[in-house]
């Protein structure tokens, strides 16, 4: 029996609701709560015969190196393998490609239909890809005062400074944190949680859209079209809604920047704030300050900043030597080279891969692009000489700039904000999965210096 919510029919809306054709599809939150039950047996069954076995053996140098390797979360949309790389819910980026439906007349796999993925490890209908884009769009109008909050920031203000603020502020109207000041239900919290994270989701593009407009543009935003898919309609909303190829890149864009693994930063504040029974909004708001940072939003930004340098100081159509002398300059004055290297990944990153193959196909013959591919060929090289990488080969951001470049979107500081529309799907995801595995909050052990110095002291 298919459970049912008290106090959340309230939420439904009519626009959620498939039409009637020979029998009418499941939405997306009537499947979720099907495959709930199922899933809380899973974990007590796993629990129940693992609970008390041990990964292995944690070393102090995990705990000052950043907690790399250490096995410490559930994290049930992705999984990052060194050797093949993300996999959404068991599926490779190219299995995606292939599986999950794409706009009429095109090619590239809808974001909507990567969330289903994400929530339910199953591959949605056409029909129900199509109605997702039609709640999304019924969902996407932000609150008079978060456009406000919007208009008054002043341009010198980074892009995801307004970005944070406005997803934050639109917890004012979080039905989780009114569902729980009014003593909902634990067993109901991931109803609540899911239909803000709809809302949240839905309403990143109008935020972004605005955000854009206002720094770069005349502040006119066009209004979201109900019969168009959340990339097209972001796409119109930045002004490059009549270039199909730049509205596939989107397609593209976030459904491979939607998720990777939960280790992240990004993923893993979105996680532990709310844990403490934060709301979708405060949660991702939270994520959003740590895509800010240099080390890990940023990095298409930079990636673009050194080509155009080099390209600059070298000349187009470069040759290979000359690439190699500019790589090499880069490394002896003790800079990285950026876009190379992952902190997991052991091969060329998948969504680069994914990306390049876009470009082949869209813009072979642009300068930046040859530049990229003439890198990658001889990067990794110069890279396993000079010892400076356990990974030589290129991850998502050594591409993403570029293409965004290509097409007019050459204001690299809102570059990150489209990171965070994208992973603002994975995070959501997990945040509906964590209140319906009643997930507690997380609490690990800290030690100091002093203390490791004190416990290992009479240690071999």
């Amino acid at each position: 029996m298919i459970p049912v919510l008290r106090n959340v029919s309230r939420l439904a809306r009519p626009s959620i609701r498939f039409s009637s054709t020979a029998a009418r599809q499941l939405t997306l939150k009537e499947r979720l709560a099907e495959l709930i039950p199922a899933e809380i047996e899973k974990v007590k069954a796993i629990r129940a015969e693992h609970g008390k076995k041990a990964f292995g053996p944690v070393t102090v140098d995990q705990l000052y190196g950043g907690m790399r390797g250490l096995p410490a979360l559930i994290w049930d949309g992705s999984v990052l393998d060194p050797e093949e790389g993300i996999r959404f819910r068991g599926k490779s980026i190219d299995e995606c490609k292939k599986l999950l439906p794409a706009a009429p007349g095109g090619s590239e796999p809808l974001p909507e239909g990567l969330f289903w993925l994400l929530l339910t490890g199953e591959i949605p209908s056409k029909e129900q890809v199509t109605e997702l884009s039609r709640d999304w769009a019924a969902r996407a109008e932000i609150p008079d005062f978060v456009k406000e909050i919007i208009d008054r920031c002043p341009p010198t203000l980074h892009p995801m400074s307004q970005f944070s603020m406005a997803v934050t502020a639109l917890n004012h109207d979080s039905a989780f944190a009114k569902a729980y000041q009014d003593g909902v239900s634990k067993k109901e919290y991931w109803g609540y949680t899911f239909e803000d994270s709809m809302d949240l989701i839905a309403k990143l593009p109008n935020i972004a859209g605005r955000i854009y407009r206002n720094v770069f543009g005349d502040g006119k935003l066009p209004a979201i079209d109900s019969t168009k898919d959340y990339s097209a309609n972001l796409a119109n909303l930045l002004g490059f809604g009549d270039n199909e190829a730049f509205v596939e890149l989107l397609r593209l864009y976030i459904t491979i920047h939607t998720d990777h693994e939960g280790g992240n930063v990004s993923a893993h504040t979105g996680k532990l704030v709310g844990s403490a029974l934060s709301d979708p909004f405060l949660a991702f708001g939270a994520s959003l300050n740590g895509l800010a940072g240099p080390l890990h939003g940023l990095a298409n930004q930079e990636v673009l900043l050194w080509l155009r340098k080099m390209q600059s100081q070298i000349g187009e159509n470069a040759t290979d030597d000359a690439v190699k002398s500019y790589v090499w300059s880069t490394l002896k004055s003790g800079q990285v080279v950026p876009g190379y290297g992952h902190a997991v990944l052991r091969k060329t990153d998948p969504r680069y891969t994914a990306q390049r193959e876009f470009a082949l196909k869209n813009l072979s013959h642009d300068p930046l692009f040859k530049l990229v591919g003439q890198i990658y060929d001889i990067v990794p090289n110069i890279l396993l000489e000079a010892g400076k990488a356990k990974n030589p080969w290129p991850n998502v951001d050594a591409h993403s700039g570029v293409l965004l470049t290509h097409y007019g979107l050459d204001q690299m500081q809102f570059y990150t904000v489209l990171f965070g529309v994208s992973r603002a799907f994975g995070v959501a995801a997990q945040l509906i999965w964590d209140r319906a595995l009643g997930a507690p909050l997380e609490r690990p052990k800290s030690y100091s210096s002093e203390a490791i110095q004190k416990m290992f002291k009479d240690r071999p």
